[in-house]
């Protein structure tokens, strides 16, 4: 019985350590310069934007948007339209895993947890 439990609790064990997780190094990437690739009914398009610790400029397909940016723990902020007010509703971006040049994040409206979508920014400076 006690080589049982012994047994039981070293797979557990076995398999919580062996379980990888996403490397999550967020600080890194809250100030800077980026790139985003999206595909719109078959075209790509790219997105550029420059982040400071309060403000997010971006650039997309010529069109220059300027957005509010509040952390709300250390991966993950809401984004909030400034100029132009095209859109009242805010969106939350969580960042899922980081590596040298890059992150995965997950967005969505703000309250709207059933439309959300995936994508890649890299760091270009």
């Amino acid at each position: 019985m006690v080589h049982l439990r012994s047994l039981k609790i070293n797979l557990l064990l076995f398999f919580l350590f062996s379980c990888s997780f996403p490397e999550k190094n967020c600080e890194k990437f809250k100030i800077g310069n980026f790139e985003f690739k999206t595909e719109i009914d078959g075209t790509e398009y790219i997105s550029y934007f420059q982040r400071t610790d309060s403000t997010e400029i971006e650039v997309f397909n010529g069109v220059t948007d300027t957005s509010s940016v509040r952390w709300v723990s250390d991966c993950e902020f809401i984004l909030k339209n400034i100029n132009p007010k095209k859109s009242k509703k805010s969106i939350t971006m969580k960042i899922l895993s980081t590596d040298s040049d890059s992150y995965m994040f997950e967005y969505s409206i703000v309250g709207d947890d059933s439309n959300k979508k995936r994508g890649k920014v890299f760091l270009t400076d």
